[in-house]
């Protein structure tokens, strides 16, 4: 059996090296960049801004205008995702604070709940996903970004603290609360159900 070799264009460039190619004026690579981190970034600031889809579109725009404007100062021996992910954050806080009088929590359950009504599987499996993310919302901003870097965006303790800027054991403690409060919160709903 021959093994082919890969097909010029098809191997996926690392986000590094994708960076490497903005900062020397590559304009096509700020399009590949913007396509392989929108879904990610949009998907992670609707969790962070309690879904809040008009907001999450907005923290997404201005995530990619600062990633814009800053790429040429991002060090390459790096990784990518914690930088751009600590942008995000701080465009989603800053948003919130803008519009704090303004965001309500939750999402439209009844929308959802008919989207997700096509067999039963799906439906409890949607039960026990909103459960899930009415138990996160319900953290305190402290828990509840650890909860989210770690668990829905996969990033590694260590990268965690990077993008906070605070101290791993802070992150760990933090984490182990979370876990704690999200556990006593599902477990409460379990019970009033």
């Amino acid at each position: 059996m021959a093994i082919k070799a890969p097909m010029k264009g098809c191997v996926k460039m690392s986000d590094e090296e994708i960076v490497r190619r903005i900062q020397d004026g590559d304009s096509q690579a700020f399009h590949e960049l913007y396509d392989n981190y929108f879904d990610f970034a949009y998907r992670a600031a609707k969790v962070v801004m309690n879904s809040q889809q008009s907001y999450a579109k907005d923290a997404v725009q201005e995530t990619f205008i600062r990633v814009y404007q800053h790429i040429h100062l991002f060090d390459c021996n790096r990784t990518f995702k914690p930088w751009f992910y600590k942008i995000l954050l701080n465009e989603c806080n800053r948003i919130l604070k803008k519009n704090s009088g303004v965001l309500s929590v939750g999402m439209d359950i009844n929308h959802s709940v008919q989207q997700n009504e096509q067999t039963n599987d799906k439906l409890n499996h949607f039960v026990e996903y909103e459960n899930l993310y009415k138990a996160i919302q319900h953290l305190d901003e402290n828990n509840r970004i650890p909860i989210i870097l770690k668990y829905l965006s996969g990033f590694k303790e260590q990268e965690i603290a990077e993008i906070l800027g605070e101290n791993i054991n802070t992150i760990k403690s933090r984490l182990f609360y979370g876990r704690k409060k999200l556990k006593h919160f599902l477990h409460c709903n379990e019970e009033g159900s």
